[in-house]
């Protein structure tokens, strides 16, 4: 076949379990699971970093943040890094993006020839972490359980709304008049990203459907792990109680999102089909990370348990059968399957090694099947970088200054047995610590995110005087827009003045 289009679809905060295509049978998403079915499905698929801006730029250049200094929300993908986007670009494509990418920095196209609509979150310094002294942060806190349910209208469902609207302008052009060159299209949704929220309609469909509780209820502030309780500390929820109801509801609404961006997929998908390049074009479903959604007590991400870290996705290529690959893989490895469909099988970077495989040649046989699977933190609510290898059925976890965590996956899939100190399995805690000495300088690292933290807030209070430049997509320095651009705290935007009831 040509070099087929690649419609590469993005949610943002969907954990895999939450579809039916991972085994959940309430959720209503009949155009994800029609996808789905006829798709490249990875059972085991992990996102490289439980934070937004860090793990695109992750997924974007196929390469660990740490490698880039891509450490945080608030840190810069540098413009000399290669994304699929320049690949892509240099290899006849035309790039363009719809919706949320979060690109850090004045360069906020990073390959893309055209952007569609502006990004939703700042785009500067805004949210830079300052390890050992975070002081008063803009972060979460629990109005997201408290003020959750249903909403008619809010920034996020406009957002999205417009992100839907421009991908099929784009794509009706696109069958109008023929461009000879293959397209690759992102388009990017905020959804279901909290504040859990959704429209009555997507709300109503949950009326008969029992959403369970979490499978691992809320724990006691000394049964978490310290990373657990730094986080909760930092969302100030470590010693919060939520109501069953309020959990009921925060869920049900985190679900009716999830059928919200279910419908807008279907109208991209039917607009392809409209103008007849089902047939030409790949399609690939991912997100940049999961949600904890009241597992353990634990909301949002963050952290390398499974609901945080697990995404969903999957692949309908033309030509090829539906299959579940269960080999685990994780979002570094799209760079190089993105160029895989490309320039064909065995395609590697002449630039610089990668962190990703060609899941196509994985699936063929052609790549190690046995390989580990790394992740990173390097954001707040921590003062020393933390790493996840994943071998499976093992996850390890481990930080400078907290204790290990091992955790066997078939046996605990709930992860609250902590087996790195049985002695039984000493030997296998060694092994990790050995790999993750060899794979990271946890000293140089710690160093370098502290000076690139210090040089932030240096920019970041130089800016405070006189006009504060604005680098986000499409915009003027002062103009008023209706995206979270920085100023004043995250959830006074998100909540009440932004939204209808």
């Amino acid at each position: 076949m040509a070099k087929p289009n690649i419609l590469l679809i993005q949610a943002d905060q969907l954990m895999a379990m939450a579809l039916c295509a991972y085994g959940n049978p309430i959720c209503h998403a009949p155009n994800l699971d029609r996808l789905a079915r006829q798709s490249m499905l990875f059972e085991n698929a992990y996102c490289n970093f439980p934070l937004c801006a860090p793990s695109r730029a992750s997924m974007a250049t196929g390469q660990l943040s740490s490698r880039i200094g891509a450490y945080d929300n608030a840190a810069e993908l540098p413009a000399s890094v290669p994304t699929y986007a320049h690949y892509l670009r240099d290899s006849g494509y035309q790039t363009t993006l719809s919706g949320k990418i979060h690109f850090i920095g004045p360069d906020q196209y990073h390959g893309f020839e055209e952007r569609l609509t502006p990004d939703i979150y700042p785009a500067d310094f805004s949210w830079v972490p300052n390890w050992g002294d975070e002081g008063e942060r803009d972060t979460n806190d629990a109005r997201s359980i408290l003020i959750s349910g249903i909403c008619e209208d809010s920034v996020q469902i406009q957002f999205d709304e417009m992100v839907t609207r421009e991908a099929i302008k784009y794509l009706e052009n696109l069958g109008r008049f023929k461009n000879p060159d293959p397209f690759f299209l992102q388009v990017s949704f905020t959804h279901p990203h909290e504040p859990y929220l959704c429209q009555r309609e997507y709300w109503d469909i949950y009326g008969k459907r029992e959403i369970p509780p979490p499978s691992v209820p809320a724990l006691c502030p000394e049964q978490h792990d310290p990373h657990s309780r730094r986080l909760l500390t930092d969302f100030s929820m470590l010693d919060t109680v939520f109501d069953d109801t309020d959990i009921a509801r925060a869920r049900r609404a985190y679900f009716g999102s999830i059928s919200f961006l279910d419908e807008k997929i279907g109208k991209i998908l039917k607009t392809l089909s409209d103008i007849n390049m089902t047939r030409d074009t790949v399609v690939i479903f991912t997100s940049d990370h999961g949600d904890m959604l009241g597992e353990k007590g634990l909301w949002f991400k963050k952290h390398f348990f499974e609901s945080s870290l697990r995404v969903p996705m999957f692949m309908a290529i033309p030509g090829q059968p539906a299959k579940t690959v269960t080999t685990p893989v994780s979002l570094v490895d799209l760079l190089p399957t993105l160029m895989g469909l490309a320039e064909g099988n065995g395609w590697s970077s002449d630039l610089e090694e990668l962190d990703g495989t060609d899941l196509i040649e994985l699936v063929n046989g052609h790549a190690q099947l046995d390989r580990p699977l790394y992740a990173e933190y390097l954001a707040e609510s921590t003062t020393s970088p933390m790493f996840m290898i994943l071998r499976k059925p093992y996850k390890f976890i481990w930080s400078n200054n907290d204790p290990c965590l091992l955790y066997h996956l078939d046996n605990d899939p709930g992860e609250l047995i902590n087996l790195a100190h049985d002695p039984q399995h000493s030997s296998t805690v060694n092994s990790f610590v050995d790999e993750i000495r060899q794979k990271w300088d946890c000293s140089l690292l710690t160093r370098q995110v502290i000076q690139s933290q210090r040089r932030r807030h240096k920019i970041l209070n130089a800016h405070a005087n006189g006009g504060k430049p604005r680098w986000n997509h499409g915009e003027d320095t002062g103009e008023h827009v209706l995206w979270y651009r920085g100023e004043g705290g995250y959830n006074d935007w998100a909540f009440p003045e932004n939204i209808t009831f």
